[in-house]
């Protein structure tokens, strides 16, 4: 169930100007500092309210998102454990060695302040926390080249226009080498990966956590990214 002390609880409502105000502040720190993941965060939600109704009402039509919305799991360290004893083919095993090998933690998401509602909340909170999910089944770096590519295929999925300002501020950032690699290898796949896999904000991903990694791809129509040469 809902985390109210992540989601419900905190949450602050803002006039039009005060919302322009986070928004635009939340923009020129976050391409100061991409690191700030809190920023990053209240730009998301103060810039994609359209956007996280067209999900909500995406899911509210498929089965599956039906059952995450009346479920509301959480992706925090008590509910995805498990992962981590799960046999070596798995994608539940796949994702605890990603988190793992990184050191991070599912706990480290920070909380949704500016919904409206405690749905949107919900929905924003789930598009944050299936973030590394995402990462898992694409098979992408956590490098700034990965973010890029992943905040593309984001983009696609949820028309979030924070996920385009990071596209264009992570790339800003590159070296023109990898600027290079980064649109002649990975930003065409991403195009290609978001629009051929299906609505990724209406899976119960915790649910298929036991199944081959191969499979849960292959169902969800994923093609992860390209091994691009050195």
């Amino acid at each position: 169930m809902t985390d109210k002390g992540l989601i419900g609880g905190g949450r602050i409502r803002l006039k039009g100007w005060q919302q322009a105000a986070v928004a635009v502040g939340s923009a020129l720190g976050a391409l100061m500092d991409p690191r700030r993941a809190d920023l990053i965060a209240a730009l998301g939600e103060t810039t994609g309210k359209p956007a996280f109704d067209r999900v909500l009402a995406r899911m509210k039509n498929s089965e599956e998102g039906r059952a995450v919305l009346l479920e509301r799991p959480r992706v925090i360290s008590a509910n995805v454990g498990h992962a981590w004893d799960m046999p070596a083919n798995t994608f539940g095993a796949a994702y605890a060695k990603f988190m793992g090998s990184r050191n991070f933690s599912p706990d480290d998401r920070p909380p949704v302040r500016f919904m409206e509602t405690d749905e949107l909340a919900y929905v924003a909170m789930r598009a944050r926390e299936v973030h590394d999910f995402w990462h898992t089944l694409f098979d992408l770096p956590t490098n700034l080249m990965g973010e890029s590519a992943l905040k593309v295929i984001e983009f696609e999925q949820m028309y979030l226009p924070m996920c385009l300002m990071s596209v264009v501020g992570g790339t800003a950032r590159f070296s023109d080498k990898q600027r290079s690699t980064f649109f002649r290898h990975y930003f065409p796949w991403a195009v290609r990966a978001g629009v051929k896999c299906t609505d990724l904000m209406c899976v119960y991903y915790e649910r298929h956590f036991h199944e081959d990694l191969e499979d849960v791809r292959k169902k969800l129509g994923i093609v992860p990214a390209p091994v691009v040469p050195r």
